[in-house]
Formats: structure tokens, sequence, C-alpha cells
């Protein structure tokens, strides 16, 4: 009876992603190739960023609404059992769908592969596998989803927060270095860079300094010891690794490592142990954010779309960034070694390589340059722009949707651990258990952890880095 029920809407379901597949082959890619001013690499991420936001969305209306699919709804037994289900369901489909491309799209180094057009078209055809698995994972029995949600999502999730950390320390070095190389320049920005540098350090730690005072009033009174001790411990810890930051030992090892990096690590810690404590229950009357019945229904809406697209923007990043892609187009790199792509023109662009690694050698260009193949020229002498991924893909294409596996099981827990009977009803507040406040706590700490590690490590293991024995 069910499968008979769920025909009309499969049916739906069916044309639905395939008119909007059609759509988006046109509509939306050019749309979000303009938002990424013509970059093809980006707009396809944006792509999936918008699919994945659009699946959290509909997860949390699901859970806030304790809503299923009408021929489910027979095996909830208690309140919230639906909407926990769905979300489960819903999660499972999308990462399944990513576990796939993830396991179809290995060792595409080049758009020229015809295994790249899977990635970067054929929107019809993963629309349409998408609704197919969510009607899938509605056929599996509700055991399952409690199996893989303690088995799979929890672990999942917890190495998707383990991505976001590791990419703020590595942003907190890469800007850092940014400002340090235009101001060795010394040109004529070379001021303005200096005090661009001078003033996001200070503006940073003054953040810090005020979040924290801000804690202490408001979140730490007598009888919240949990309050106390986190924003203790940031305070410490926010303390010890800017005194690493600016060691000698330290210094000596890793000459551009300093106030700069050290500041962002602090503000971030120390907004992570405020949101931690301003998202927790007020059981024990410490959060005075989410007493006032006016303002509840709003933060938690606000708070919400925030927590979900800044999970898109993570899961977007990730692939791309330096710290996870291994995908190194190393084409022209080796002295003509190895063979360009078709109609490339080569004598020129190993004059450009030999320059660009010289310049790297010298520390005017950061190593990133060495593989980025933006400036490469086809045969006829012209560039690539409006598709940065002619010579070769931008980014790690299976492992872009590793993470974005692990970015859905993420809010999957997200949604659904630790939710009380009053937060179903309306919209729940996404992340509002204590749960969720100490993981952002411990993100906190490992945070810290992640980039004191990136300080001493060069002393650690020297040869690892590149240093000789003093």
């Amino acid at each position: 009876m069910g499968a008979i029920i769920s025909l009309p809407l499969t049916s739906a379901a069916s044309f639905a992603a395939s008119f909007f597949g059609s759509l988006s082959s046109s509509i939306l890619v050019s749309s979000f190739k303009s938002l990424s001013g013509g970059s093809s690499s980006l707009a396809t991420r944006l792509i999936y960023a918008a699919l994945l936001l659009f699946n959290s969305l509909f997860s949390w209306i699901s859970m806030s609404a304790n809503y299923s699919f009408p021929w489910f709804k027979k095996s909830c037994t208690s309140t919230g059992e639906c909407g926990f289900f769905t979300v489960h369901r819903l999660n499972f489909a999308l990462g399944l769908l990513h576990l796939m491309l993830s396991s179809a799209l290995v060792n595409v180094r080049s758009t020229t592969e015809k295994r790249a057009a899977l990635q970067n078209s054929w929107w019809s055809l993963k629309l349409l596998a998408y609704g197919a698995l969510v009607g899938l994972s509605f056929a599996l029995p509700n055991k399952f989803f409690v199996f893989f949600s303690k088995w799979i999502s929890v672990p999942s999730g917890s190495l998707f927060i383990l991505v976001g950390l590791v990419l703020l320390v590595d942003f907190a070095h890469e800007w850092a270095e940014k400002c340090i190389q235009h101001v060795e320049l010394e040109d004529e920005n070379s001021s303005k860079w200096q005090k661009f540098l001078v003033a996001g350090t200070s503006i940073m730690y003054v953040g810090a300094m005020a979040m924290t005072t801000v804690m202490y009033v408001l979140f730490c009174h007598n009888n919240c010891t949990m309050n106390q001790v986190a924003a203790t411990v940031n305070l410490l810890l926010s303390i010890i690794t800017t005194g690493l930051s600016i060691h000698p030992k330290v210094q000596e090892y890793n000459p551009r490592c300093g106030l700069a990096q050290s500041s962002m690590v602090a503000i971030y810690g120390t907004y992570l142990t405020m949101s931690a404590l301003a998202s927790e229950p007020d059981d024990r009357q410490c959060n005075p954010f989410v007493r006032s019945s006016k303002t509840r229904k709003f933060s938690a809406v606000l708070g919400s779309l925030f927590t979900f697209v800044a999970i898109a923007y993570t899961t977007t990043r990730a692939a791309a960034n330096s710290a996870f892609n291994s995908n190194e187009q190393s084409i022209f790199l080796d002295g003509g070694d190895e063979v360009g792509y078709e109609g490339v023109s080569q004598s020129r662009n190993q004059l450009r390589s030999e320059a660009i690694r010289q310049a790297v050698e010298e520390g005017a260009l950061p190593e990133s340059a060495l593989y980025d193949t933006a400036w490469a020229e086809t045969s006829e002498g012209n560039g690539v722009s409006g598709d940065d991924e002619r010579i070769a893909t931008k980014y790690n294409y299976s492992l872009f949707h590793v993470i974005f596996f692990l970015a859905t099981q993420w809010i999957a827990i997200l949604l659904t651990i630790n939710v009380t009977k009053d937060d179903v009803g309306d919209f729940i507040p996404v992340g509002r258990t204590y749960f969720y406040s100490w993981v952002k706590i411990v993100s906190a700490w490992i945070c810290y952890g992640l980039y004191g590690w990136t300080l001493v490590a060069p002393m650690v293991l020297p040869e690892r880095f590149g240093y000789e024995e003093f």
C-alpha cells in the first residue's frame, strides 16, 4: 500500500528534478559563474553548496515541524521521532550521492577526461539520482539509521569539525604571510599593508578581550562552573599560544610566525567559546540570551540559517584549500620532463614556470604559486579567462565529495542529537544543547592545539620542514 501511495509523489519528484535539472544547466550555472567572477570551478562548488543548503533547510523544517512523508508516519511512535528519522534519511541520501560521485571521480586531474563532466555538468542526472536515493532511504528500516547515526554520522561529523579547524589555522598563516610578503616588497603599497597588518592584529586581540569580558560578566555566575572553566581555559590557551608565537626559539625555526596568526586564532577560539555559552540551555540560569520569549524564535531562525551557511562555506572551500588539496599540477614545473596538455605552448610556459620557481625560492611568492596554472597560455597566445580549469582541475574532485559527505553527517547530528521534547514545534534552535556547547568548547581547544603544533613542529621535526640542525 505504501508503495502505491508513493508512486504519484515519486513521479512528481522525478519530473520536478528533471525540469529543475534542465534549468540548472543553463540558468543556475550561468548565474553562479557570474557570481564567481567567471570561475567555472567556483561556480560548480557553489551549486553543490546550494544543494547542501537546500537539504539542510528541508531537514531543519522537517525536524521542527515533526514532519514526515504520509506513508512513513505509521512507523513513528513518539513525538519527534518522525522528524528525527526524516533528517537522517535526507542527509543519508545526499551523503550517499556524494560518496558515489567521489568514487566515480578518483584521480581525475584534467577536465579533458570524460569523467570530469560528471563533476561540472549532468545536473539533471544528479538531481534525479538524489531524488531516487531519498526514496530509497525511506524504504530502509528505522533500525538501520539508529546504527548508522551512531557509528557513521557521529565520527564523520567529528571529522568535519576537524576539517574546519585545520582550514582556520591554515587561513591564519596564509593571511599573515601574504601581508608580510607585501610589506617586504618595499614598494609604494608596503606601508599600507604594514598598517593593515598591525591594525588587523590589534582589532582581533581587542575583540578577543572584549568577548572574554562579556563571557565573565554574563555567563560566569557563581553556579555556572562549566562556563567558568570554559572561559578560563580559553583565556589561558590564548595567552600560551600568543607567547609561543613570539618565543625566540620558535622564531628561529619559523621566522614568519607572530602575533598576526595568533590574534586570529585567539579571536576565533574566543568566539567559539562565547558561542558555546550563548547556545547552551538555560536550565541552570546561566544563559540570559534565551530567556526572552520574544527573541527566542528569531534567534533560533537566524542562528540556524547562519550555521547552515557557515557549513556550506566550509565545505565548499575545504577541497580547494592547499591544506587538503593534493591535486598538485606540476605539469610545467619539471624542466619539460612532463608533457603538457594539448594545445599548450610549452616554450613560453616553461620560461614562466622557471621564473615562478625562482621567485618562490627567493620568498617573493608563496609555494602555492607553483601549482597555479592560471598563467598558462594556449598555442594561440590567449589566456584561459572564463574557464580556470581548461589546463587542469583546480581541486581534488574526489576529496571534495568526501568532505561534502562529512558535512551531511554533521548536519544530521547537529539537528537531532539531544533535542528535547519542548524543542520540537515551530523552529527548533539548532545547536542549543549541552552536547553542541561542549563540541564548540573542545573545538576551540583543538584549534589552539593545532596552531601550537604548527609553531613547534619545525623545532621538533626540523628535517621534515627542511631545516638543518643548528
